[in-house]
């Protein structure tokens, strides 16, 4: 048994545990980073888009937003639309915000190569993850690492793992609750090397369901539509998907589309997950771990590094100034803000798709919410406001 000794393991070398990881190196605090995969499989993942100016400012703080500050697009504004109308969320002029268009591949290689830079300690492709004693003073985390058992001992497990990972079942199921709800569709999402078919996203609900014209860069495209669950990939060929696709966001947006083969595609359930606490001992989950929104609204990378930044001030005051007022704070200070964050991706999911439950009047109000929106400030106001972020607690 190899033994190792760290103030903080961090499980996950996703843009979470890299974050943090970078955040604390930069008050001087020592980190190992485990992940069961390596870092071309991390990097290769593909995830969001549209950050927050929060996210942007913290990667700013992390000393990685240079390429961000010089290939990503701010954003002014972003459109509504449902069946054939269309709506200006102008979050700028309402907020006095932006957002940035830049992908979280993007965040997560420009990460990975300042933490490598300086030196960070990682290990890839382990196995048999598991945290123990995480009441105790001296938490550790065992794996296997290349046919040899592992025990780092540390003062504190940050479980940035994703939903799939084994930092949540660590805490006792008597203590754990969870809160989930399901979506009876997902979004099937292509990515083409063609300019955006518009300068701003556009979300549209259309009675065939639901289109989100995306992009990542002027010449990089990511467009999605509303799909079957059940459905493959294969049953969903190019010339198929741009077809549905135009009639969805209408002709006059359609008439702007340029088609071209598709390079990604792949189809994501959606979900609104929670789990409560958000520490145990001296374990605390962020980010995936924790929680999972639907991407209606590109809240899931902003609300992870949200609690990386709250989790990194508190781990700092603690060994800085010997506070520990931010660290017994943190579950509870997180929760008010990931269910504010939920509802705004709830809200933002049943106005925009179609639901096979739905009933006339269902759909109506779905209509109604949509004028509203269109016919008050203060309505879009507070859609901006969540969109755009909401500040920390």
């Amino acid at each position: 048994m190899k033994t190792l000794k760290t103030q903080v393991c961090i499980i996950g070398s996703g843009p979470s545990g890299l974050l943090l990881s970078q955040l604390l190196a930069n008050a001087g605090i020592d980190t190992v980073v485990l992940d069961r995969k390596d870092r071309a499989y991390i990097e290769g993942r593909i995830r969001a888009g549209v950050l927050e100016q929060g996210t942007v400012k913290a990667l700013e703080e992390a000393g990685v937003a240079g390429r961000l500050h010089r290939e990503g697009l701010a954003h002014d504004g972003f459109e509504l639309a449902f069946d054939g109308d269309r709506h200006r969320i102008d979050i700028k002029a309402l907020t006095g915000k932006t957002v940035t268009v830049y992908g979280q591949t993007e965040v997560t290689k420009d990460l990975f190569e300042k933490r490598i830079a300086e030196a960070q300690r990682f290990f890839f492709n382990v196995s048999e993850v598991a945290p123990y004693d995480l009441k105790s003073d001296q938490p550790c985390v065992r794996f296997r690492h290349e046919n040899e058992d592992w025990t780092i001992s540390c003062d504190y497990i940050a479980g940035c793992d994703g939903f799939h990972g084994v930092s949540r079942n660590a805490i006792p199921s008597e203590v754990l609750r969870t809160f989930e709800r399901v979506y009876p569709f997902g979004w099937l999402g292509i990515l083409v090397d063609k300019p955006p078919v518009s300068p701003e996203l556009i979300y549209a609900n259309h009675e065939r369901g639901f289109a989100l014209a995306s992009m990542r860069s002027e010449t990089r495209s990511r467009y999605y539509v509303q799909c079957d669950l059940r459905d493959d990939p294969a049953d969903w060929p190019d010339e198929r998907f741009y077809e549905e696709f135009a009639r969805r966001l209408g002709p006059d947006v359609a008439r702007s589309l340029e088609t071209g083969p598709s390079f990604e595609k792949s189809i994501a359930p959606l979900r609104s997950f929670v789990a409560e606490p958000m520490r145990y001992g001296n374990l605390f989950l962020a980010g995936d771990a924790a929680h999972i929104v639907p991407p209606t609204g590109a809240k899931g990378l902003n609300l992870a590094l949200a609690d990386i930044r709250i989790l990194a001030r508190a781990l700092i005051a603690h060994y800085r100034e010997g506070t520990d007022a931010h660290i017994d704070a943190y579950s509870e200070t997180v929760l008010r803000r990931v269910w504010k964050v939920e509802r705004f991706s709830w809200q933002l999911s049943l106005l925009m798709h179609q639901f096979p439950e739905n009933s006339p009047f269902e759909k109506r109000m779905q209509r109604a919410e949509f004028d509203h929106l269109q016919s008050s400030e203060t309505a879009s106001r507070a859609v901006a406001e969540n969109y755009v972020g909401l500040p920390l607690e």
